[in-house]
């Protein structure tokens, strides 16, 4: 199983992905955490990246996903679409999604997580919190528009990570009963319903109600 982690800015995305990688490697060997190569490129080149460096860095991320299949759970610490988003938000380009929806759309389940963090600064690699608002609303938009199902993830500490296993759970016992759309009708005491907030903002973005150009 393909798990995609997307997420805005401080929201837990590289902490999940470790907690799911502890407990989904069982035996060991049996999962693979795939690093975010954003945060390995502003490391090495103590700055952010400029317009013209997105796309080498969306590659580079879904190159590390493709070569990571060979275990039973590939956990991705974001996926080529984060910097599609990036892109398109902060310099208004829109060349990425295309390839990077194609990519996307190879991963099984798609985990969000949620804006329920408190806002942590981080160096160069955070903005605001007015910004991470903003790439998340974005976010929720292109996987509304594309129809990608995504499971919203909430929670601190061992409660997110709950929440997390038991999306993937869940994913699980549908893809084994062949009934697709049983996979998204659940709701979790401790967040919102995924299903409820995916048909909430398919319909925004349907009506034009969301206040972002369509990819």
């Amino acid at each position: 199983m393909k798990i995609a982690i997307l997420g805005a800015e401080s929201t837990g995305k590289t902490e999940l992905a470790r907690a799911l990688f502890g407990a989904l490697d069982q035996p060991a060997g049996s999962a693979i955490w795939v690093a975010e190569a954003l945060r390995e490129w502003c490391s090495k080149h103590q700055r952010t990246p400029a317009p013209t460096e997105q796309w080498s860095i969306a590659q580079e991320q879904t190159l590390r996903i493709q070569a990571s299949r060979r275990q039973k759970y590939v956990i991705a610490d974001t996926t080529a679409l984060m910097t599609a988003i990036y892109s398109d938000v902060l310099f208004s380009d829109s060349t990425l999604y295309g390839p990077a929806l194609s990519a996307h759309r190879e991963m099984d389940l798609t985990l969000v997580t949620g804006l329920d963090l408190p806002w942590i600064a981080d160096g160069i690699q955070r903005d605001s919190p007015q910004g991470r608002e903003r790439i998340d609303m974005r976010l929720r938009e292109v996987l509304g528009l594309h129809r990608i199902h995504y499971s919203l993830i909430y929670g601190v500490g061992t409660n997110r990570l709950d929440n997390a296993l038991k999306a993937i759970a869940q994913h699980s016992a549908c893809q084994e009963a062949k009934s697709q759309p049983a996979c998204w009708q659940w709701t979790c005491n401790n967040c919102s319903d995924p299903a409820c907030e995916f048909r909430i903002f398919s319909t925004l973005t349907s009506q034009g109600s969301v206040g972002f150009g369509v990819p």
